[in-house]
Protein backbone atom coordinates (compact mmCIF):
# COMPACT_ATOMS: atom_id res chain seq x y z
CA UNK A 1 0.00 0.00 0.00
CA UNK A 2 1.46 3.33 -1.00
CA UNK A 3 0.50 6.41 1.75
CA UNK A 4 -0.72 9.05 -0.40
CA UNK A 5 1.19 12.51 -0.31
CA UNK A 6 -0.79 16.02 -1.11
CA UNK A 7 0.37 17.38 -3.73
CA UNK A 8 2.56 20.60 -3.01
CA UNK A 9 1.98 23.79 -5.15
CA UNK A 10 5.64 26.23 -5.13
CA UNK A 11 5.19 29.84 -6.89
CA UNK A 12 8.14 30.81 -8.55
CA UNK A 13 9.18 34.21 -8.85
CA UNK A 14 10.09 35.53 -12.58
CA UNK A 15 13.35 36.18 -11.59
CA UNK A 16 14.02 32.39 -10.27
CA UNK A 17 13.24 31.15 -13.36
CA UNK A 18 14.35 33.32 -15.76
CA UNK A 19 15.94 36.90 -15.13
CA UNK A 20 14.81 38.01 -18.64
CA UNK A 21 11.59 36.36 -19.18
CA UNK A 22 9.98 40.39 -18.83
CA UNK A 23 13.41 42.02 -20.27
CA UNK A 24 15.94 44.38 -18.56
CA UNK A 25 14.87 45.05 -15.45
CA UNK A 26 13.93 48.79 -15.09
CA UNK A 27 16.08 50.95 -13.04
CA UNK A 28 15.59 54.40 -11.97
CA UNK A 29 19.13 55.96 -11.04
CA UNK A 30 17.98 59.48 -12.07
CA UNK A 31 15.58 62.14 -12.16
CA UNK A 32 16.02 64.24 -15.34
CA UNK A 33 20.06 63.78 -15.22
CA UNK A 34 20.58 64.05 -11.39
CA UNK A 35 21.30 61.07 -9.62
CA UNK A 36 18.83 59.52 -7.31
CA UNK A 37 21.42 58.87 -4.91
CA UNK A 38 22.59 62.44 -5.07
CA UNK A 39 19.14 63.29 -4.28
CA UNK A 40 19.00 61.53 -1.01
CA UNK A 41 22.32 62.72 -0.15
CA UNK A 42 21.73 66.50 -0.47
CA UNK A 43 17.85 66.41 0.98
CA UNK A 44 17.46 63.25 3.06
CA UNK A 45 15.49 60.14 2.98
CA UNK A 46 12.58 59.98 2.26
CA UNK A 47 11.89 62.87 -0.63
CA UNK A 48 9.17 63.63 -2.79
CA UNK A 49 10.62 64.97 -5.90
CA UNK A 50 9.28 66.63 -9.00
CA UNK A 51 10.03 66.89 -12.75
CA UNK A 52 9.59 70.55 -14.12
CA UNK A 53 10.29 69.23 -17.41
CA UNK A 54 7.09 66.60 -17.10
CA UNK A 55 4.87 69.14 -15.50
CA UNK A 56 5.56 71.54 -18.21
CA UNK A 57 5.24 68.89 -21.37
CA UNK A 58 2.05 66.79 -19.59
CA UNK A 59 0.18 70.41 -19.70
CA UNK A 60 1.29 71.20 -23.33
CA UNK A 61 -0.04 67.37 -24.24
CA UNK A 62 -3.33 67.81 -22.67
CA UNK A 63 -3.68 71.33 -24.47
CA UNK A 64 -2.62 70.74 -27.59
CA UNK A 65 -4.41 66.92 -28.16
CA UNK A 66 -7.86 68.51 -27.21
CA UNK A 67 -7.25 71.98 -29.58
CA UNK A 68 -7.06 69.65 -32.06
CA UNK A 69 -10.73 68.64 -31.62
CA UNK A 70 -12.05 71.69 -30.65
CA UNK A 71 -10.99 75.61 -30.76
CA UNK A 72 -12.22 76.94 -27.77
CA UNK A 73 -10.58 75.09 -24.37
CA UNK A 74 -9.07 76.33 -21.18
CA UNK A 75 -7.59 74.14 -18.70
CA UNK A 76 -7.90 75.01 -14.69
CA UNK A 77 -5.32 73.47 -12.45
CA UNK A 78 -6.88 71.57 -9.85
CA UNK A 79 -5.36 72.98 -6.35
CA UNK A 80 -6.48 70.27 -4.54
CA UNK A 81 -4.51 67.58 -6.45
CA UNK A 82 -1.03 69.45 -5.32
CA UNK A 83 -1.52 72.33 -3.87
CA UNK A 84 2.34 73.43 -3.66
CA UNK A 85 3.20 77.02 -4.70
CA UNK A 86 5.72 75.67 -7.15
CA UNK A 87 3.78 73.27 -8.75
CA UNK A 88 0.83 75.36 -9.41
CA UNK A 89 3.33 78.41 -10.33
CA UNK A 90 4.35 76.06 -13.13
CA UNK A 91 1.05 75.50 -14.24
CA UNK A 92 0.19 78.71 -14.91
CA UNK A 93 2.86 80.06 -16.08
CA UNK A 94 1.44 77.48 -18.66
CA UNK A 95 -1.34 79.78 -19.15
CA UNK A 96 -3.97 77.22 -16.64
CA UNK A 97 -6.56 78.96 -14.67
CA UNK A 98 -7.22 78.47 -11.07
CA UNK A 99 -9.83 75.91 -10.09
CA UNK A 100 -10.61 75.53 -6.40
CA UNK A 101 -12.82 73.62 -3.71
CA UNK A 102 -12.40 75.59 -0.63
CA UNK A 103 -12.19 78.77 0.85
CA UNK A 104 -8.16 77.62 1.57
CA UNK A 105 -7.26 77.26 -1.89
CA UNK A 106 -9.30 80.28 -2.95
CA UNK A 107 -6.97 82.02 -0.50
CA UNK A 108 -3.83 80.04 -1.84
CA UNK A 109 -4.76 80.99 -5.34
CA UNK A 110 -5.14 84.80 -4.88
CA UNK A 111 -1.99 84.79 -2.75
CA UNK A 112 -0.50 83.81 -5.79
CA UNK A 113 -1.57 86.76 -7.43
CA UNK A 114 -4.10 84.50 -9.29
CA UNK A 115 -7.04 87.37 -10.37
CA UNK A 116 -10.41 86.16 -9.30
CA UNK A 117 -11.98 86.21 -13.00
CA UNK A 118 -9.55 83.40 -13.53
CA UNK A 119 -10.47 81.35 -10.66
CA UNK A 120 -12.95 78.44 -10.99
CA UNK A 121 -14.71 78.47 -7.30
CA UNK A 122 -16.47 75.00 -6.71
CA UNK A 123 -17.17 72.49 -3.65
CA UNK A 124 -20.50 71.99 -1.10
CA UNK A 125 -18.92 73.85 1.90
CA UNK A 126 -18.06 77.98 0.77
CA UNK A 127 -18.50 80.21 3.27
CA UNK A 128 -20.42 83.73 3.49
CA UNK A 129 -17.33 85.36 3.32
CA UNK A 130 -15.68 83.85 0.71
CA UNK A 131 -18.99 83.85 -1.91
CA UNK A 132 -18.92 87.50 -1.16
CA UNK A 133 -15.41 87.94 -1.98
CA UNK A 134 -15.57 85.66 -4.70
CA UNK A 135 -18.40 87.58 -6.27
CA UNK A 136 -16.92 90.62 -6.24
CA UNK A 137 -13.60 89.61 -7.82
CA UNK A 138 -15.84 88.22 -10.92
CA UNK A 139 -14.94 84.70 -9.73
CA UNK A 140 -16.46 81.55 -11.80
CA UNK A 141 -18.92 80.38 -8.83
CA UNK A 142 -20.21 77.00 -9.65
CA UNK A 143 -22.93 76.31 -6.95
CA UNK A 144 -23.67 72.73 -5.71
CA UNK A 145 -26.51 73.50 -3.81
CA UNK A 146 -29.55 75.21 -2.88
CA UNK A 147 -28.62 76.87 0.51
CA UNK A 148 -25.34 78.06 -1.43
CA UNK A 149 -28.02 79.20 -4.36
CA UNK A 150 -30.29 81.51 -1.53
CA UNK A 151 -26.93 82.44 -0.43
CA UNK A 152 -25.67 84.01 -3.42
CA UNK A 153 -29.24 85.84 -3.86
CA UNK A 154 -29.11 87.41 -0.64
CA UNK A 155 -25.37 88.45 -2.13
CA UNK A 156 -26.95 89.64 -5.14
CA UNK A 157 -29.27 91.96 -3.03
CA UNK A 158 -26.39 93.93 -2.16
CA UNK A 159 -24.59 93.54 -5.07
CA UNK A 160 -24.67 96.69 -8.13
CA UNK A 161 -25.17 94.10 -10.79
CA UNK A 162 -26.46 90.46 -11.74
CA UNK A 163 -24.45 87.91 -10.19
CA UNK A 164 -23.06 85.40 -12.33
CA UNK A 165 -22.96 81.89 -11.85
CA UNK A 166 -22.56 78.70 -12.78
CA UNK A 167 -24.41 75.44 -11.91
CA UNK A 168 -22.37 72.06 -10.60
CA UNK A 169 -24.48 68.99 -12.34
CA UNK A 170 -24.85 65.05 -11.21
CA UNK A 171 -25.55 63.34 -14.45
CA UNK A 172 -25.82 59.78 -15.04
CA UNK A 173 -22.64 59.30 -17.95
CA UNK A 174 -23.06 55.39 -18.10
CA UNK A 175 -20.20 54.65 -15.80
CA UNK A 176 -20.81 53.26 -12.54
CA UNK A 177 -20.53 54.27 -9.96
CA UNK A 178 -22.25 57.15 -10.35
CA UNK A 179 -21.18 60.30 -8.47
CA UNK A 180 -24.08 61.65 -7.20
CA UNK A 181 -22.48 63.88 -4.02
CA UNK A 182 -22.28 67.55 -5.33
CA UNK A 183 -24.14 69.55 -7.41
CA UNK A 184 -28.06 69.04 -8.72
CA UNK A 185 -29.57 65.93 -9.87
CA UNK A 186 -29.96 66.00 -13.87
CA UNK A 187 -32.33 62.79 -13.97
CA UNK A 188 -34.68 64.09 -11.00
CA UNK A 189 -35.29 67.51 -12.28
CA UNK A 190 -33.22 68.93 -9.85
CA UNK A 191 -31.00 70.54 -12.31
CA UNK A 192 -34.09 72.65 -14.00
CA UNK A 193 -35.97 73.71 -10.93
CA UNK A 194 -32.45 75.02 -9.92
CA UNK A 195 -32.40 76.80 -13.62
CA UNK A 196 -35.82 77.89 -12.39
CA UNK A 197 -34.61 79.09 -9.20
CA UNK A 198 -31.79 81.23 -10.52
CA UNK A 199 -34.57 82.57 -13.80
CA UNK A 200 -36.89 83.54 -10.38
CA UNK A 201 -34.27 85.60 -8.83
CA UNK A 202 -35.34 88.88 -10.99
CA UNK A 203 -31.75 89.36 -12.11
CA UNK A 204 -29.96 88.82 -9.19
CA UNK A 205 -28.58 85.95 -10.57
CA UNK A 206 -27.38 85.00 -13.77
CA UNK A 207 -26.56 81.42 -14.93
CA UNK A 208 -23.84 81.44 -17.31
CA UNK A 209 -22.26 78.03 -17.02
CA UNK A 210 -22.68 74.36 -16.32
CA UNK A 211 -20.21 71.97 -14.69
CA UNK A 212 -20.13 68.07 -14.08
CA UNK A 213 -17.43 65.81 -12.72
CA UNK A 214 -17.91 62.08 -13.38
CA UNK A 215 -15.56 60.44 -11.39
CA UNK A 216 -11.80 59.92 -11.27
CA UNK A 217 -9.45 57.83 -13.29
CA UNK A 218 -12.40 57.84 -15.91
CA UNK A 219 -11.20 54.88 -18.59
CA UNK A 220 -14.52 55.11 -20.74
CA UNK A 221 -13.80 58.27 -23.25
CA UNK A 222 -17.48 57.68 -24.14
CA UNK A 223 -18.70 58.64 -20.67
CA UNK A 224 -17.20 62.09 -21.28
CA UNK A 225 -19.02 62.25 -24.69
CA UNK A 226 -22.26 61.04 -22.64
CA UNK A 227 -22.00 63.71 -20.36
CA UNK A 228 -21.85 66.70 -22.85
CA UNK A 229 -24.60 65.62 -24.45
CA UNK A 230 -26.38 65.35 -21.30
CA UNK A 231 -25.47 68.94 -20.85
CA UNK A 232 -26.02 70.03 -23.57
CA UNK A 233 -29.99 69.38 -23.40
CA UNK A 234 -30.39 70.97 -20.43
CA UNK A 235 -28.80 73.97 -22.21
CA UNK A 236 -31.08 74.22 -24.51
CA UNK A 237 -33.40 73.84 -21.67
CA UNK A 238 -32.03 76.87 -20.07
CA UNK A 239 -32.10 79.03 -23.35
CA UNK A 240 -35.72 78.42 -23.38
CA UNK A 241 -35.39 80.26 -19.68
CA UNK A 242 -33.53 82.98 -21.23
CA UNK A 243 -30.10 81.89 -20.61
CA UNK A 244 -27.15 81.71 -22.83
CA UNK A 245 -24.60 79.64 -21.46
CA UNK A 246 -21.27 80.37 -21.83
CA UNK A 247 -19.21 77.54 -20.98
CA UNK A 248 -19.32 74.20 -19.83
CA UNK A 249 -17.02 72.83 -17.38
CA UNK A 250 -16.03 69.01 -17.53
CA UNK A 251 -13.98 69.05 -14.28
CA UNK A 252 -10.77 66.16 -13.94
CA UNK A 253 -11.15 62.65 -14.04
CA UNK A 254 -8.74 61.99 -17.01
CA UNK A 255 -6.12 58.93 -15.95
CA UNK A 256 -2.07 58.96 -15.57
CA UNK A 257 0.10 56.36 -15.45
CA UNK A 258 -1.02 54.86 -12.35
CA UNK A 259 -2.58 51.30 -12.13
CA UNK A 260 -5.45 50.68 -10.24
CA UNK A 261 -5.52 47.35 -8.26
CA UNK A 262 -6.39 44.44 -9.35
CA UNK A 263 -5.21 45.72 -12.95
CA UNK A 264 -3.56 42.60 -14.68
CA UNK A 265 -1.39 44.94 -17.21
CA UNK A 266 0.19 48.20 -16.09
CA UNK A 267 -1.99 51.32 -16.74
CA UNK A 268 0.61 52.46 -19.38
CA UNK A 269 -0.08 49.77 -21.82
CA UNK A 270 -4.32 49.75 -21.19
CA UNK A 271 -5.37 53.27 -20.59
CA UNK A 272 -6.64 55.22 -23.91
CA UNK A 273 -4.33 57.61 -25.03
CA UNK A 274 -5.05 61.44 -24.80
CA UNK A 275 -6.15 62.02 -28.46
CA UNK A 276 -9.06 59.38 -27.62
CA UNK A 277 -10.44 61.46 -24.75
CA UNK A 278 -10.11 65.16 -26.45
CA UNK A 279 -11.68 63.64 -29.69
CA UNK A 280 -14.73 62.40 -27.34
CA UNK A 281 -15.03 65.30 -26.11
CA UNK A 282 -14.42 67.45 -28.54
CA UNK A 283 -16.39 66.65 -31.44
CA UNK A 284 -19.38 65.88 -29.39
CA UNK A 285 -19.09 69.65 -27.96
CA UNK A 286 -18.96 70.73 -31.90
CA UNK A 287 -21.65 68.45 -32.97
CA UNK A 288 -24.17 68.98 -29.59
CA UNK A 289 -24.24 72.48 -29.08
CA UNK A 290 -25.20 73.71 -32.33
CA UNK A 291 -28.43 74.50 -31.94
CA UNK A 292 -27.25 76.76 -28.94
CA UNK A 293 -27.60 80.10 -29.64
CA UNK A 294 -23.32 80.74 -28.95
CA UNK A 295 -20.56 78.20 -29.04
CA UNK A 296 -19.59 77.66 -25.20
CA UNK A 297 -16.23 77.76 -23.98
CA UNK A 298 -14.58 73.75 -22.45
CA UNK A 299 -13.30 74.06 -19.18
CA UNK A 300 -11.14 71.15 -17.89
CA UNK A 301 -10.14 70.80 -14.59
CA UNK A 302 -7.25 68.28 -15.28
CA UNK A 303 -5.32 67.12 -12.08
CA UNK A 304 -4.01 63.75 -11.98
CA UNK A 305 -3.35 63.09 -15.44
CA UNK A 306 -0.87 66.74 -15.57
CA UNK A 307 0.85 65.96 -12.24
CA UNK A 308 0.59 62.34 -10.89
CA UNK A 309 3.86 61.11 -13.43
CA UNK A 310 6.03 63.97 -12.68
CA UNK A 311 5.72 63.26 -8.97
CA UNK A 312 8.56 60.14 -7.14
CA UNK A 313 9.05 59.40 -3.90
CA UNK A 314 12.76 58.05 -3.24
CA UNK A 315 13.23 55.97 -0.38
CA UNK A 316 15.49 54.00 1.35
CA UNK A 317 15.78 50.39 2.74
CA UNK A 318 15.96 49.80 6.55
CA UNK A 319 15.86 46.26 7.04
CA UNK A 320 15.00 43.25 5.58
CA UNK A 321 12.12 40.39 6.76
CA UNK A 322 10.78 37.09 6.67
CA UNK A 323 6.87 36.92 7.06
CA UNK A 324 5.01 34.30 7.05
CA UNK A 325 2.76 32.78 3.81
CA UNK A 326 -0.30 33.63 3.31
CA UNK A 327 -1.25 29.98 2.40
CA UNK A 328 -1.66 27.86 5.71
CA UNK A 329 -5.20 25.86 5.63
CA UNK A 330 -8.13 26.99 7.21
CA UNK A 331 -9.10 25.75 10.94
CA UNK A 332 -9.69 22.19 11.05
CA UNK A 333 -13.27 20.20 12.03
CA UNK A 334 -11.70 19.05 15.20
CA UNK A 335 -10.26 23.37 15.84
CA UNK A 336 -13.23 25.40 14.52
CA UNK A 337 -11.86 28.22 16.38
CA UNK A 338 -8.38 28.01 15.49
CA UNK A 339 -7.41 27.52 18.40
CA UNK A 340 -4.55 25.70 17.61
CA UNK A 341 -1.86 27.99 15.20
CA UNK A 342 -1.79 26.28 11.62
CA UNK A 343 1.72 25.56 10.20
CA UNK A 344 2.38 28.84 8.47
CA UNK A 345 2.58 29.04 4.34
CA UNK A 346 5.70 29.63 1.94
CA UNK A 347 7.34 32.39 4.06
CA UNK A 348 7.76 35.66 1.95
CA UNK A 349 10.74 38.02 1.66
CA UNK A 350 9.79 41.21 2.76
CA UNK A 351 11.40 44.36 2.98
CA UNK A 352 11.27 47.60 5.61
CA UNK A 353 11.50 51.17 4.07
CA UNK A 354 11.49 54.49 5.41
CA UNK A 355 8.44 55.90 3.75
CA UNK A 356 5.21 54.79 4.90
CA UNK A 357 1.75 54.84 3.61
CA UNK A 358 0.96 57.84 5.34
CA UNK A 359 2.79 59.72 2.60
CA UNK A 360 0.91 57.50 0.54
CA UNK A 361 -2.62 57.92 0.15
CA UNK A 362 -3.16 56.92 -3.66
CA UNK A 363 -1.71 53.50 -3.06
CA UNK A 364 -5.05 52.63 -1.51
CA UNK A 365 -6.51 52.96 -5.29
CA UNK A 366 -3.42 52.58 -7.23
CA UNK A 367 -0.43 50.08 -7.66
CA UNK A 368 2.57 51.95 -7.73
CA UNK A 369 6.19 50.83 -9.42
CA UNK A 370 8.63 50.19 -7.05
CA UNK A 371 12.29 50.08 -8.47
CA UNK A 372 15.68 50.25 -7.37
CA UNK A 373 17.29 53.64 -7.46
CA UNK A 374 20.81 52.06 -8.59
CA UNK A 375 22.29 48.79 -10.05
CA UNK A 376 21.90 46.02 -7.64
CA UNK A 377 22.87 42.53 -8.66
CA UNK A 378 21.20 39.45 -8.49
CA UNK A 379 17.39 37.86 -9.56
CA UNK A 380 13.97 39.45 -8.80
CA UNK A 381 11.92 38.17 -6.49
CA UNK A 382 8.65 38.97 -4.79
CA UNK A 383 8.75 40.68 -2.05
CA UNK A 384 6.34 42.60 0.36
CA UNK A 385 7.42 46.21 0.76
CA UNK A 386 6.19 47.24 4.21
CA UNK A 387 6.79 51.09 5.21
CA UNK A 388 8.18 52.75 8.57
CA UNK A 389 4.90 53.36 10.62
CA UNK A 390 3.96 51.12 14.02
CA UNK A 391 0.67 50.03 12.02
CA UNK A 392 0.91 46.73 10.41
CA UNK A 393 -1.74 48.05 7.65
CA UNK A 394 1.34 49.90 6.85
CA UNK A 395 2.30 48.01 3.43
CA UNK A 396 2.98 50.12 0.35
CA UNK A 397 2.83 47.24 -2.12
CA UNK A 398 1.62 43.41 -0.93
CA UNK A 399 4.04 41.94 -3.89
CA UNK A 400 6.78 43.69 -5.81
CA UNK A 401 9.45 42.10 -7.72
CA UNK A 402 12.81 43.17 -6.65
CA UNK A 403 16.48 42.32 -6.91
CA UNK A 404 17.86 41.53 -3.10
CA UNK A 405 18.32 44.49 -1.51
CA UNK A 406 20.33 45.37 1.82
CA UNK A 407 19.79 48.38 4.25
CA UNK A 408 20.95 51.62 2.44
CA UNK A 409 19.62 50.56 -0.88
CA UNK A 410 17.51 53.58 -2.77
CA UNK A 411 14.53 52.68 -4.06
CA UNK A 412 12.08 54.89 -6.09
CA UNK A 413 8.06 54.79 -5.99
CA UNK A 414 6.51 56.45 -9.14
CA UNK A 415 4.27 57.86 -9.89
CA UNK A 416 3.14 59.46 -6.97
CA UNK A 417 2.29 63.41 -7.90
CA UNK A 418 -0.99 63.23 -7.61
CA UNK A 419 -3.15 64.08 -4.13
CA UNK A 420 0.10 62.13 -2.30
CA UNK A 421 1.74 65.58 -1.19
CA UNK A 422 -1.75 67.47 -0.38
CA UNK A 423 -3.42 64.16 1.74
CA UNK A 424 -0.30 62.78 3.21
CA UNK A 425 -0.64 62.85 7.49
CA UNK A 426 1.47 63.90 9.71
CA UNK A 427 2.04 60.22 11.96
CA UNK A 428 4.77 59.82 13.90
CA UNK A 429 7.15 60.93 11.74
CA UNK A 430 7.90 64.02 10.07
CA UNK A 431 7.22 64.67 6.46
CA UNK A 432 10.13 64.75 4.16
CA UNK A 433 11.31 67.82 2.14
CA UNK A 434 9.59 68.11 -1.48
CA UNK A 435 12.27 68.69 -4.43
CA UNK A 436 11.84 70.07 -7.69
CA UNK A 437 14.19 69.48 -11.07
CA UNK A 438 14.33 72.54 -13.02
CA UNK A 439 14.55 72.11 -16.92
CA UNK A 440 18.56 72.72 -16.26
CA UNK A 441 18.72 69.82 -14.10
CA UNK A 442 18.92 71.88 -10.82
CA UNK A 443 17.22 70.92 -7.44
CA UNK A 444 15.20 72.98 -5.77
CA UNK A 445 13.56 72.29 -2.34
CA UNK A 446 9.79 73.93 -2.81
CA UNK A 447 8.84 72.51 0.81
CA UNK A 448 10.99 71.94 3.61
CA UNK A 449 11.11 68.81 6.01
CA UNK A 450 8.62 69.12 9.21
CA UNK A 451 10.32 69.81 12.27
CA UNK A 452 8.98 69.40 16.25
CA UNK A 453 8.74 73.36 16.16
CA UNK A 454 6.32 73.63 13.12
CA UNK A 455 4.30 70.30 14.28
CA UNK A 456 3.87 71.85 17.66
CA UNK A 457 3.40 75.85 16.69
CA UNK A 458 -0.52 75.59 17.22
CA UNK A 459 -0.58 73.47 20.29
CA UNK A 460 -1.35 75.45 23.33
CA UNK A 461 -0.14 73.99 27.08
CA UNK A 462 -2.36 75.06 29.92
CA UNK A 463 -0.30 76.43 32.47
CA UNK A 464 -1.27 74.11 34.88
CA UNK A 465 0.76 70.89 33.08
CA UNK A 466 3.60 72.88 32.08
CA UNK A 467 5.59 71.37 35.05
CA UNK A 468 7.72 68.83 34.41
CA UNK A 469 7.78 66.67 37.11
CA UNK A 470 5.18 64.24 38.08
CA UNK A 471 4.05 62.96 41.28
CA UNK A 472 3.28 65.75 44.19
CA UNK A 473 3.54 68.84 41.26
CA UNK A 474 0.45 67.17 39.25
CA UNK A 475 -2.32 69.96 39.20
CA UNK A 476 -0.08 72.86 40.65
CA UNK A 477 -0.75 76.01 39.30
CA UNK A 478 -4.08 75.49 37.75
CA UNK A 479 -5.58 78.45 36.23
CA UNK A 480 -9.37 78.91 38.29
CA UNK A 481 -10.60 80.07 34.94
CA UNK A 482 -9.16 77.82 32.54
CA UNK A 483 -8.51 80.48 30.02
CA UNK A 484 -4.44 80.51 30.62
CA UNK A 485 -1.98 81.15 27.44
CA UNK A 486 1.44 80.28 26.99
Amino acid sequence: MINYVAPIIVRHGPGGVNPHANGARRVVDAIDGVPVTALLERHGSPVFVFSEGRLRAACRRVRAAFAAHYDDVQLAWSYKTNYLRAICRVFHQEGSWAEVVSDFEYEKARNLGIPGARIVFNGPNKSIAALERAVDEEALIQVDHFEELAALEAIAKQHSGPVRVALRISLDAGIRPVWSKFGFCLENGEAMRAVRTIAGSRGGLQLIGLHCHIGTCILAPEAYANAVRRLAGLAFEAGAAGFDIEYFNLGGGLPSGSTLHGAVFPARQTNPGLDVYARAIGETMSRETRRLRRKPRLFLETGRALVDDAGYLLTTVVANKTFPGGNAPAPSAWDPKGLVAPPSGTPVNGVIVDAGVHLLYTGAWYRFDVLPGREIAGPDIPTKLCGCLCMNIDVIREEVPLPPVRPGDPLVIHPVGAYNVSQSMQFIAYRPRVVLIDEQGGDHVIREKESLDYIEEMERLPAYLRCAGVGDARGAGRSSTGNDHE
